[in-house]
């Protein structure tokens, strides 16, 4: 992956899945509290009137000209944990992402937050 630094450049690409289907465009990136990589997205998708931010995770993302292709199906996206465009992450609800993906959720060893927006 490319350097924390760098992913403000990411942000208004399309986000497309393996098979380059558009997801939606990448609003923002959450990177890992503990190492500082970038670890989440969140992808605007929905109509003009009715726009979300949702959820997916960044391993094995790969960045292309004016895209970033997620290794996870649009269906699954399109069905992820979102929040409202002007909002942010409530600390309570990181957990339904990693679930909703099959990942391993780990706050810190004091109940720290895992994901941070860049």
């Amino acid at each position: 992956m490319t350097q924390a630094a760098d992913v403000r450049e990411w942000r208004n690409h399309d986000v497309v899945d393996p098979k380059g289907r558009k997801t939606g465009i990448l609003e923002a990136i959450y990177v890992d509290t503990v190492t500082d990589e970038p670890a989440v997205a969140t992808v605007r998708t929905g109509l003009p009137t009715r726009r979300r931010l949702v959820f997916v995770p960044l391993d094995e993302a790969i960045l292309g000209p004016g895209h970033l292709k997620v290794s996870y199906a649009k269906s699954l996206v399109r069905k992820a944990p979102s929040i409202g465009t002007d909002d942010i992450l409530p600390a309570e609800q990181e957990e339904a992402i990693f679930q909703h993906y099959g990942m391993t959720y780990e706050p810190g060893a004091g109940g720290e937050r895992q994901l941070a927006r860049r």
